[in-house]
């Protein structure tokens, strides 16, 4: 049999996720070869100037989907909240495997949580959408914009005089840094970007042996909550320029989806957060509460707070959503 080939970033916490569906993939086939093939993508090389500014989709992916198409590897794994909502021609996203705790966390000494920070301080973020949230709560704070991977974010933090950093509590679990936790941020308050924790497993949309090894790896419920989330997304027309936030759970297992979306200005003042729920067994139906709920906020007046950010607001931090 041959080799199955893996693309993937550098990335310690990009690794482990490749190296996690490696394993995966063996275990259900056993006779499977899996090597990983490191990708360098456009995010990676820029690391000075803020994500918004290089690019709105893909700076994390194209490069890597690029290698699919051009037959150089097999499958692609990706932080799913970094793939963008339209699909590359000829690519499909045979999978969504797992999905770590999708909150953001707070890092900070202990005992400290968002509410208790000191007033006037410092809270770094790689995000325009947890920038928003912050400051809708906090807006005594000054939000200071870095970049990096999780250990450069949180050396840059360390070395800094800030008082806190928000990261997405997926990369700190999966890397061994949940100790760093000062206070989980729930979704349902403070809502993660749309597919957050979860991973993506994506092929070529041809190639019909290796869509069946992958999968057999996807979890229909989890496939089914972030569908809606990205669909979300995607008819608001937003990418990581834009602070939008969408997450959905199955209430008790298998009873209706809830989806929660936000939409925010940059600067906080201006929050719009909605829930809806129904029945979804299909992908279809998904996509129905995805929209259903975008043009809930759109009748609350989001597309204005979306003009305004697109054209130019407040300077933005760097960072992905």
């Amino acid at each position: 049999m041959t080799t199955l080939r893996i693309g993937t970033r550098g990335s310690a916490l990009a690794m482990w996720q490749a190296e996690w569906v490696r394993d995966a993939l063996t275990r259900v086939h056993p006779d499977l070869e899996v090597a990983l093939e490191v990708i360098r993508t456009t995010g990676d090389r820029v690391q000075k100037a803020p994500l918004p500014a290089i690019g709105s989709t893909g700076l994390f992916t194209k490069e890597i989907e690029a290698a699919l198409l051009e037959d150089r590897v097999d499958v692609a794994v990706h932080s799913l909240k970094d793939l963008p909502t339209q699909l590359a021609d000829g690519l499909a996203l045979a999978a969504v495997p797992v999905r770590e705790d999708p909150a953001d966390a707070l890092v900070a000494e202990p005992g400290r949580t968002l509410d208790t920070l000191e007033e006037g301080g410092e809270l770094m973020t790689g995000s325009l959408r947890r920038r928003a949230q912050v400051l809708h709560r906090r807006p005594d704070l000054t939000v200071v914009g870095v970049r990096g991977n999780v250990q450069t974010r949180l050396r840059k933090y360390e070395e800094s005089g800030a008082q806190a950093i928000v990261l997405a509590r997926a990369g700190l679990v999966r890397l061994g840094l949940g100790g760093h936790i000062a206070e989980r941020l729930e979704p349902a308050d403070f809502v993660p970007a749309p597919g957050q924790g979860a991973l993506g497993v994506e092929t070529r949309a041809d190639d019909e042996r290796t869509l069946a090894l992958c999968g057999a790896l996807d979890v229909k419920a989890l496939r089914l909550a972030v569908t809606a989330e990205r669909e979300f997304l995607a008819d608001l027309g937003g990418g990581c320029q834009v602070p939008i936030g969408a997450y959905a759970e199955f209430a008790d297992g298998d009873g209706p989806l809830s989806l929660t979306g936000m939409v925010a200005g940059l600067d906080g003042a201006r929050l719009l957060k909605r829930t809806v729920s129904a029945p979804v067994s299909s992908d279809e139906e998904a996509c129905d509460l995805g929209r259903l709920l975008a043009d809930i906020l759109r009748a609350e007046g989001c597309q204005e707070i979306l003009d305004e950010v697109i054209g130019g607001q407040p300077p933005r931090p760097g960072g992905s959503a």
